[in-house]
């Protein structure tokens, strides 16, 4: 509950007033269900119900993938979640997360054209969880998991990507992951900063910091001890008790340390805890030359960008928010990622068509733009949902899954 205090008094009265009335007029909610096909004579009606629709009934019957070829499935993604961590709010519950979902829905069809479901389910259990995700599973092409809080979420994942045989993916894990990973290629080249020795620091040790920290290591192939992690309750040492076989493979071996310590020389911050930092100043000005930093968390960066800007004229910055540059959001990369999956119908998504979405979400910002002009700076390391270039990225990942 104060969580939602702290995030509602962030925002405006005419902002919340506006919000609402978008979600509520002319009909509730941001979703409807659209005829594909005609449905105006009793011909439509023998073929799209009884007695027609036996056909594609047998013809699926003997053939399971012949539901790609007569109904919706090869382009149905299923968003479904349980609502224990809704965006920064937290736990409120499967139906408060609904407008979040239909949300993710819309951006499926705006940027991808493919329709989606969501699917709020009503439990927090993972085994059960986990058993009514797989027998509602044969309705779709694919299956989207969000807002689902760590670290449950990679328990959940995990068992649906081994006993389904189509594509899942949460996307606060990997979505996020790949995102903040192409923002922070571009960064690296402009600080002319190598990542084989670079000190990177990440507050939070959530669903998206765990799977950030991995991909990281993975892409960039990074030494043990370059990433120096923070969960709730601190560093993530070797010398904690209880840490769960998610944090573990990033405990370091020095001492407890605080985040003003373990900001003294580090290369990257990126923030993912949703909390701010107590001593920003001495966390900003006691990092290396040319740093880059990524505040993440919504509304309120863990560090003010104002104060970043006005300490360190050297970094590169990046946040979470739209209203300043280099904007990293996971809708930046899901539905090409969706769609590519879908339009080669392969059964999960692989490290090697991750990293071919970090490298073609990257490139973007190096190629021409209508003006034939090439923006790529320390303000444009990213590029923005809205830029009609960004569905070529579909086609660069369907070439690397067909490579």
């Amino acid at each position: 509950m104060l969580t939602i205090i702290y995030l509602a008094s962030t925002m405006s009265i005419n902002n919340k007033s506006k919000t609402l009335q978008y979600h509520e007029k002319k009909r509730p909610g941001k979703l409807s269900v659209e005829l594909s096909k005609p449905l105006k004579s009793h011909s439509d009606m023998s073929m799209a119900y009884s007695p027609g629709v036996a056909y594609p009934v047998l013809e699926i019957h003997k053939d399971h993938r012949n539901a790609l070829k007569y109904t919706n499935k090869g382009h149905l993604v299923g968003i479904v979640t349980n609502g224990t961590a809704i965006l920064g709010l937290g736990d409120l519950g499967a139906l408060a997360s609904k407008p979040v979902m239909e949300g993710k829905a819309m951006l499926f069809k705006k940027f991808a054209n493919l329709d989606a479901f969501d699917i709020e389910i009503d439990e927090n259990n993972p085994e059960l969880f986990i058993d009514t995700v797989k027998r509602i599973s044969p309705t779709f092409g694919a299956i989207n998991l969000e807002d689902i809080k760590a670290p449950e979420c990679f328990y959940i994942e995990n068992k649906l990507i081994n006993e389904l045989n189509i594509p899942v993916f949460h996307d606060d894990q990997h979505g996020t992951a790949i995102t903040i990973i192409a923002a922070l290629k571009n960064a690296f080249l402009l600080q002319k900063k190598s990542h084989k020795n670079a000190k990177i620091v990440i507050y939070g040790a959530g669903a998206s910091g765990i799977a950030t920290a991995k991909l990281l290591t993975e892409y960039f192939q990074l030494s043990p001890g370059q990433i120096w992690m923070f969960d709730s309750k601190g560093l993530i040492t070797s010398c904690r008790k209880n840490l769960n076989e998610f944090k573990t493979p990033f405990a370091v071996s020095e001492k407890k340390l605080t985040i003003e310590e373990t900001m003294v020389g580090a290369d990257v911050f990126i923030g993912l805890s949703g909390h701010l930092i107590e001593s920003p100043e001495l966390c900003i000005k006691s990092m290396q030359k040319n740093p880059i930093i990524f505040p993440l968390s919504n509304p309120d960066p863990e560090i003010s960008i104002k104060l970043i800007k006005e300490l360190r004229s050297d970094a590169i910055v990046a946040t979470g928010r739209s209203d300043y540059c280099n904007m990293v959001n996971n809708a930046l990369i899901f539905p090409y990622i969706f769609k590519a999956a879908l339009d080669c119908q392969i059964n999960n998504i692989t490290s090697k068509l991750k990293f071919s979405a970090i490298e073609a979400l990257a490139n973007i910002v190096h190629l021409p733009n209508e003006d034939n002009n090439v923006l790529f700076g320390k303000d444009y390391i990213i590029p923005s949902m809205l830029e009609p270039r960004m569905r070529s990225i579909t086609k660069v990942l369907i070439n690397s899954i067909n490579d």
